[in-house]
């Protein structure tokens, strides 16, 4: 048996696993003036790699184990006692490592074949190792990272099963029916109103064209990545947007660009690139028929261009300030003249012929403020702006000095600055929250607030009559007037998203993240029915399936249940120290399953409809954060994925199920774990096990959505038991998309974004 085990250990030559583990391999042969980043850096790509050789020295461990566990069964059936080196490997191992991804070898029905029996065949070599299948073992192995994940197969296709056989595209496609969310916290003069009666706006990558009466959205999806700047021409029709760099449909990297499109077509009809990092400001000339449009992008210098866009071509280039650059705009009667303001500037640009001179706005006796905040034009071609000191200054026309000032018009910063057709101006503050209406004399007319529940003012646009609509901070967009108060129309998450369930009898779902907020959808009306403030960041929700209750799981290890009618906490709990990463009830609602980024899984006794809970106990097993959990049709079993891709089963008494046999036929609820035999053919190939964030399936068991890391959402048919199956793909989130799920009935499915804090309903058609 010594012998054996040698022989099989010398499979596996750690030393060069090892070999990043050393002191020397970690020491740097920098320069005492060496760039402290750099050495900060080098070492961070040297721990990455030490952790993938672990990976793998953990996988080669492993095998090791189970082969020696297969020895000692055959020496066990011929009646040999030998003692169980086998478990003394196991509690050895670091971190625990499952024995075949959990489960006991002892299910395979032809121990005496070798490792790849005579059926067992291969997707074919190359630099990522293929998946294979062992018809006599019942499995399929896939690898990620070069660690292999293998997935059991139903007893009932384990004979008809060919790994090679052709997947299909879906039965049904998705359109984008409702894009929750604005982007109002760190975007400006994003906001107006179009003839059609829609308001534009945006969000991700989407534009949006808001249609309230007939509670109708259109979009706009030509961009790739986050759009950060809107401007209308004159005509009120032709709109440009501008991007961030991002990634084309074919997934090489774009270039920031601006794209000027048709609202009533959605038709692209001029894209103008040229850009470093990001376009930050856009604007339409106004008395030369719109002819030209100016840019402002994100680099150092925060470039400032010219266009003459029909033509595409670049008239002039010039560096704008080596400061943030906020606002750029056409002066509306004088054709040449470009107005820029930003951190301690405001700037007058003329351009003549392809030459943009400026002279720097002069403050002469008044205090120079730290931002300028916003800018816009008065009837009779003053230019007024808005500062962080809450001072509105007017400019003489066609001049760089100061006409008169208002000083103290708000209590902080005035973020916007709108000019009515009537000749009065609104300001927006920000601190303070208030909109104010001033007189052609600016003497202030009328004032409101805005109710802090919505945040500061960021974006004013003029509506009809006396109609307002008011851009926040926050991502929202309120609708009302000075005199009769304000209403929101549109609502949005303002940090990281990542919670989202839907309800399991209705057309309600709910989303929570990392800005404290749990909202809870209709996706009828597509407003909040109501919305919560959390006392820390959300990570996780999940619904009873009575639908009474919700539980949340936040980042620092608490949990609570609310009731879904009142919003009470029903109860308020700790377990660990870690964040939860997936809240899933039982189908049967007698059981929570809490997985936990501690590497545990926490199983609560659930009664009295949800409102009573009581601890059974804690799942051990896992050697990394549990990531994906899902239970089975008769709440007998659940199933957990862990960041080191193990798939391991539990009963709801948090005893591990070693067996592949028992488990092997189970049936799923909602197949939200991402590794399994029946959903594998997701993972792109060379995929790194983090690719893919949620995974979901559609009640009926025809579809399977995915969301990935590339800020795309997927549709396969399901089951999607073959290598690399075909899929519809999706845009719309600008960064990775943290979650997706079927609502009740499968005619809608739901999408987050994380960074992005979109959420994109789906319908499925």
């Amino acid at each position: 048996m010594t012998e054996r085990m040698a022989a099989l250990v010398g499979l596996y030559d750690t030393s060069s696993l090892l070999q990043f583990c050393t002191e020397e391999s970690v020491s740097l042969t920098s320069s005492p003036d060496g760039d402290v980043d750099d050495r900060i850096s080098y070492l961070e790509q040297r721990l990455h790699l030490q952790e993938d050789e672990i990976q793998v020295l953990r996988a080669a461990l492993a095998d090791v184990v189970r082969r020696l566990t297969v020895t000692e069964e055959q020496c066990a059936a011929l009646g040999k006692k030998t003692p169980t080196r086998a478990s003394h490997c196991v509690s050895s191992l670091p971190g625990r490592l499952a024995i075949c991804n959990g489960l006991s070898a002892s299910t395979r029905r032809n121990a005496g074949h070798s490792h790849l029996t005579r059926r067992e065949t291969s997707t074919g070599r190359g630099k990522h190792k293929e998946a294979v299948f062992s018809a006599d073992d019942g499995y399929v192995r896939m690898f990620l990272r070069g660690r292999p994940v293998t997935m059991f197969l139903p007893q009932e296709v384990t004979d008809s099963y060919q790994l090679h056989s052709p997947a299909t595209l879906p039965p049904h496609k998705l359109k984008m029916d409702w894009v929750y969310g604005y982007r109002g916290r760190d975007c400006r003069s994003n906001l107006y109103l179009l003839p059609t009666g829609e308001i534009v706006y945006f969000v991700a990558s989407v534009v949006v064209l808001y249609n309230m009466e007939e509670q109708l959205q259109r979009h706009y999806v030509g961009h790739s990545d986050d759009v950060k700047c809107l401007a209308v021409h004159p005509d009120r029709v032709t709109i440009a947007t501008g991007q961030v760099a991002g990634n084309g449909r074919d997934g090489k990297p774009l270039a920031p660009h601006a794209r000027v499109w048709d609202s009533v077509s959605l038709n692209t009809l001029h894209i103008i690139g040229g850009f470093d990092r990001a376009v930050t400001c856009l604007s339409f000339s106004q008395s030369n028929g719109g002819g030209y449009l100016c840019a402002v992008d994100d680099s150092n210098e925060h470039m400032l261009s010219v266009w003459d866009w029909p033509r595409e071509s670049r008239v002039s280039e010039v560096k704008c300030s080596n400061e943030p650059v906020l606002a750029a705009s056409f002066h509306p009667t004088e054709a040449n003249l470009i107005v820029t303001c930003g951190k301690s500037h405001i700037l007058f640009w003329t351009l003549e012929g392809s030459v943009l001179t400026k002279k720097q706005g002069i403050f002469e006796k008044q205090e120079k403020p730290k931002y300028v905040l916003s800018v816009t034009f008065s009837q009779n071609g003053d230019v007024i702006s808005g500062d962080s000191s809450g001072n509105l200054i007017i400019w003489g026309k066609g001049t760089n000095r100061i006409r008169s000032v208002v000083a103290g018009a708000h209590e902080g910063g005035i973020f916007s600055v709108c000019m009515r057709n009537d000749g009065t101006l609104l300001s927006g503050g920000g601190k303070d929250r208030k909109l104010i209406l001033w007189d052609q004399q600016y003497r202030k007319l009328q004032e409101s607030e805005v109710p802090e529940a919505f945040g500061p003012v960021r974006t004013i646009a003029e509506g009809k009559g006396a109609e307002l609509f008011v851009g926040t901070t926050r991502n929202c967009i309120l609708q009302g007037s000075l005199a009769n108060g304000y209403n929101p129309i549109v609502q949005g998450h303002t940090d990281e998203l990542w919670g989202l369930a839907a309800h399991p009898s209705t057309g309600l779902f709910a989303t929570c993240g990392h800005d404290r907020l749990l909202h809870l959808w209709d996706s009828s009306s597509h407003q909040p029915v109501w919305s919560q403030t959390l006392d820390d960041p959300a990570q996780a929700v999940g619904f009873h399936p009575s639908g009474s209750v919700i539980a949340v799981g936040l980042q620092t290890a608490k949990w609570l249940v609310l009731d879904v009618e009142t919003q009470e906490v029903v109860t308020c709990r700790s377990d660990g120290n870690e964040k939860f990463s997936v809240m899933a009830y039982s189908p049967d609602g007698n059981f929570l399953a809490i997985g936990s980024h501690d590497n545990y899984v926490y199983v609560y006794g659930v009664s009295d409809g949800g409102r009573k809970y009581s601890r059974i106990g804690r799942c051990s097993g896992h050697s990394s954060f549990v990531t994906h959990l899902d239970w089975s049709h008769d709440s007998h079993y659940f199933v957990t994925n862990s960041g080191d891709y193990e798939i391991l089963h539990w009963t709801p008494s948090c005893k591990q199920v070693t067996s592949a046999d028992q488990v092997r036929s189970v049936q799923w609820v909602s197949s939200t774990c991402a590794l399994g035999f029946q959903v594998f053919g997701v993972w792109p190939e060379g995929a790194d096990g983090t690719d893919i964030n949620a995974i979901c399936r559609s009640a009926d068991d025809q579809l399977l959505a995915t969301a990935d890391d590339f800020g795309k959402v997927n549709l396969f048919s399901f089951p999607c038991s073959h290598p690399r199956a075909p899929s519809h793909s999706y845009g719309g989130h600008s960064s990775h998309v943290t979650n997706v799920t079927f609502l009740h009935g499968d005619a809608q499915l739901v999408s987050i974004g994380g960074k992005d804090t979109s959420v994109i309903q789906w319908g499925v058609v």
